[in-house]
This record gives structure tokens, sequence and C-alpha cells, in this order.
């Protein structure tokens, strides 16, 4: 078999509908549009959330929160990830990026203490929860906040 010569199963599909083809296909005339009104029209839709003229919903219900404009999002990675490096590397965020640990720097680098680390490293990031400190300084590696 290949690919041209593949067909859905038999029944699977249904013939789409033909209107306006004459009164004999049930669909003839008004196109099973029915008589008169907005959506008997050609362009007559109305938009999705009008609520023919009542105060739609979104409108309806209170404004909640903010958004703050100077939070800053860090790239994070977890500490088992540095285990790709070879002892005493100087990991940096543009180093990270090359690996591919990180697909964006974004506002800095936080380096997160999930998991377990084997190798000793001099790691240089914007940011270090405390775990992630200890965990690298335990097995004789380096912190360097940027």
């Amino acid at each position: 078999m290949k690919i041209h010569e593949l067909r859905p199963q038999e029944g699977a599909k249904h013939s789409p509908k033909r209107v306006g083809r004459g009164i004999g296909s049930g669909l003839g005339k008004t196109s099973g549009r029915g008589h008169k009104g907005q959506k008997a029209r050609s362009g007559g839709s109305i938009r999705p959330g009008f609520e023919g003229g009542q105060m739609p919903l979104q409108r309806r219900l209170p404004k909640r929160g903010f958004t703050n404009i100077f939070k800053k999002e860090y790239a994070e990675v977890n500490v088992y990830k540095l285990n790709v490096f070879e002892n005493d590397t100087v990991v940096t965020p543009e180093l990270l990026l090359e690996k591919g640990l990180i697909n964006k720097i974004k506002d800095g680098v936080k380096i997160l203490g999930k998991g377990e680390l084997e190798k000793r490293l001099t790691v240089k990031a914007h940011k270090f929860s405390e775990s992630a400190v200890q965990k690298i300084e335990a097995v004789g590696g380096k912190v360097e906040v940027i």
C-alpha cells in the first residue's frame, strides 16, 4: 500500500451539502436559511459574544488583578542538568544556551536545586536558590552571581 492509495473507510465521510440546487434536493430556494431575518442575509452574522444588545457577559463582570510590567522572568535550570559539563568547567548563561539547556536568556538565568550534581563546576548566573548553592558547593564547585 502506498500513500496515494489510501482512502477513508466506507461510510466514514459524508458528501457535502449542495445548497441552492432545486426544490428536489430539500435545500433549494432559501438554501436551508429559512425566510428573512439577519441570518438569512449574506454577510449577516453576529460577532461572538454579542447578546442582542444586552450588556455582554464580558462587560458585566468586574476586572480583577493586574499585570506587573516590571516583573523579571528568568530562564530556569535545575542542578541535575549541569551534569552534562566536564569537571572544572565555567558554566555561563551563553554556554547553557549553546548546549540547549535553555532556549532564551530572558531577564537572566536562575539555577534551581532539583536533583543531584556530581561534577565540580564554577557556575555563573544571575540568581541561585539556596538549595542549588548548597549542592554546588557540596561537590567542591563555586557560585558566582553576575
